[in-house]
């Protein structure tokens, strides 16, 4: 009797620390914990596709906490992250959703920042989704028409330039191209040899012109800064000329001096034109009397 109560104790025992493993396993892969010592962090997200409450968060590669709750709101998800007090956050931590390996899964990744203000843990903060080798695969499938039509064209290319390149008479073409090419080069070649000694004399020469020229200069500093002095002057009082007589044109014309006077006087440009008629009258009269009985002089010679 004893023994079999023993016996029940024993197993009684067992399956008690058996749940109790059990408890603390579920507790650790759920994340439940009986104690606070996490805090919590607010983070927008555009997209979330495949992140699930639990998830892990990862700070630098750390385990460091989970993914408490998730609601949408309106054009974004606001997800609350739990992590551990142990973790420092600073004013330009970043936070990304990511896969979590090969197999499928997401996890927060979490870049703690290295700024020397604090995290204000009161604030939403915005995050980024990286998308995954799924996600890959569902935007391919939308533009696969556009890929198909790509590749249909790419084919019509690739035929075409084929058909061209394979033409007898541009395949003809080319080689003749790159024979005159190769005669042009070698008649190149033979005149260079032939007038080596000219380039060479011509390369002299021109170098003995640099040299006698700068010596030129050198030797004549001060005579070409004179001259350019003298050219400055001249240059100036020509200008000073200039002025003056564009001040005389402006005073003519608007009658500023005598000589402008004279020239837009209107009367004495009507006298002057009625003397001109009537010298014009007297020349014509003495005309006609010199060609029939000579210049009649009718005149009373007055003796003081």
């Amino acid at each position: 009797m004893k023994d079999q109560r023993r016996t029940e104790i024993k197993v009684g025992i067992t399956v008690i620390m058996g749940l109790l493993i059990f408890l603390w396993i579920l507790g650790w892969a759920k994340n439940f914990s009986l104690t606070s010592n996490h805090k919590p962090v607010l983070i927008r997200f555009d997209n979330v596709t495949g992140l699930e409450i639990g998830d892990n968060v990862m700070v630098n590669g750390l385990r460091k906490g989970f993914v408490k709750d998730m609601k949408i709101q309106q054009d974004h998800v606001l997800v609350t992250l739990s992590l551990e007090k142990d973790v420092n956050l600073r004013e330009d931590a970043q936070f990304s959703i990511s896969m979590l390996d090969l197999m499928g899964g997401k996890k927060v990744g979490v870049s703690p920042g290295v700024s020397s203000a604090d995290f204000n843990y009161n604030s939403v903060h915005n995050g980024v989704f990286y998308a995954d080798i799924p996600s890959v695969m569902s935007m391919l499938g939308s533009v696969q028409g556009d890929i198909v039509a790509s590749l249909k064209d790419m084919r019509i290319t690739l035929s075409s330039a084929n058909k061209y390149l394979t033409d007898d008479e541009l395949t003809n073409n080319i080689k003749s191209s790159a024979a005159n090419l190769n005669q042009i080069s070698q008649k190149m070649i033979l005149m260079i040899d032939e007038n080596r000694e000219s380039f060479k004399k011509l390369a002299s020469n021109g170098a003995a012109i640099t040299s006698e020229a700068k010596d030129f200069i050198a030797n004549n500093k001060e005579g070409i800064r004179t001259s350019l002095e003298e050219l400055k002057v001249l240059l100036k009082k020509t200008d000073t000329l200039m002025t003056s007589a564009n001040e005389f044109t402006s005073e003519v014309k608007n009658k500023n001096n005598n000589l402008g006077k004279l020239l837009y006087d209107k009367e004495l440009y009507d006298n002057l034109t009625q003397s001109v008629a009537k010298l014009s009258e007297l020349s014509k009269i003495l005309l006609e009397q010199i060609k029939k009985e000579g210049i009649n002089i009718d005149a009373h010679i007055k003796l003081f």
